[in-house]
């Protein structure tokens, strides 16, 4: 059991252990801002529940005052996927890095964009495993050198956005984890998309991979005017995830309902209209 706060409160009495001026901090703050927001429209948050990977962003498990469970490295979406069909009443949302899900979670996320659980994905993306020291990820730029890399990474940095379009994600948007007020907005629009919700948070890394920091000056929100998947795709491009490289877009790329993996099971529809998770239906 969480030490809680007195109340309603969102945020535990754990002090956080991330590094003084680490954008983590500012990513909790959105999160908290969209949760209240969203519980003032309607939702309970006694209905709002968490999955974790392992790495800095995972920590957000010990400082939100909401249900959840502590996952293994890479695997918060299955553990997510897993919650929303135990309970499809459940606002589920699912906290991972970009190593935690491009690297050992990287088929979990392709099918996730398939199977379109209704779910909202916040991926940390500071573009190094910074838990363990600072080891290059898949979307590390090209030339990174760490310990493991003295050389510099060799390859190619992934494109998440693109894949995720590719891959059929039926919500994907990219923020940037200083901009408080827009990263909540987005935060809840993901929530309230009736999907699979993607949302990439671009934050800097105070301690390790520096070369990629301060990238606001090339950052710009786009439109919410229409949301075609051919406009969306070409915006992906843009940013390549190396250093340097292109202007960054910001805000929801692509939105489009189809039905979901709980609305294609009759079981599951029948405990999101009782309102009950499948305990609930037992009595």
């Amino acid at each position: 059991m969480k030490n809680e706060m007195p109340g309603n409160k969102l945020r535990t009495i754990k002090y956080p252990t991330w590094c003084p001026g680490c954008p983590d901090h500012m990513i909790l703050e959105s999160v908290e801002r969209a949760i209240k927001e969203l519980s003032r429209e309607g939702y309970k948050k006694r209905d709002f529940a968490m999955s974790c990977g392992v790495g800095c962003h995972g920590k957000i498990f010990d400082y939100l005052n909401i249900s959840g469970t502590y996952g293994l490295h890479g695997r918060a979406i299955p553990t997510g996927i897993g919650m929303k069909i135990g309970n499809p009443n459940l606002n589920v949302l699912v906290f991972a890095g970009d190593g935690d899900t491009y690297s050992e979670g990287m088929a979990h996320f392709i099918h996730a964009c398939r199977f379109n659980p209704d779910l909202t994905l916040i991926v940390f993306d500071n573009q190094s495993f910074s838990l363990t020291t600072g080891q290059a990820t898949p979307t590390s730029q090209q030339g990174f050198k760490t310990k493991a890399e003295p050389f510099g990474e060799f390859n190619t940095p992934l494109n998440p956005v693109h894949l995720a379009l590719s891959a059929n994600a039926s919500f994907v948007a990219r923020c940037n984890a200083r901009d408080i007020e827009h990263t909540k907005e987005v935060i809840k629009n993901a929530v309230n998309h009736k999907g699979f919700s993607f949302v990439e948070v671009i934050q800097d890394c105070v301690i390790f991979n520096l070369d990629v920091n301060h990238g606001d000056k090339k950052m710009y929100k786009i439109s919410d005017e229409g949301y075609e998947l051919d406009r969306a795709l070409r915006l992906s491009r843009e940013f390549d995830y190396n250093d340097g490289n292109g202007r960054i877009p910001l805000g929801v790329f692509y939105k489009k309902h189809r039905p979901s993996l709980y609305e294609e099971w009759p079981q599951l529809k029948k405990l999101k209209k009782k309102g009950v998770s499948w305990k609930g239906l037992r009595k």
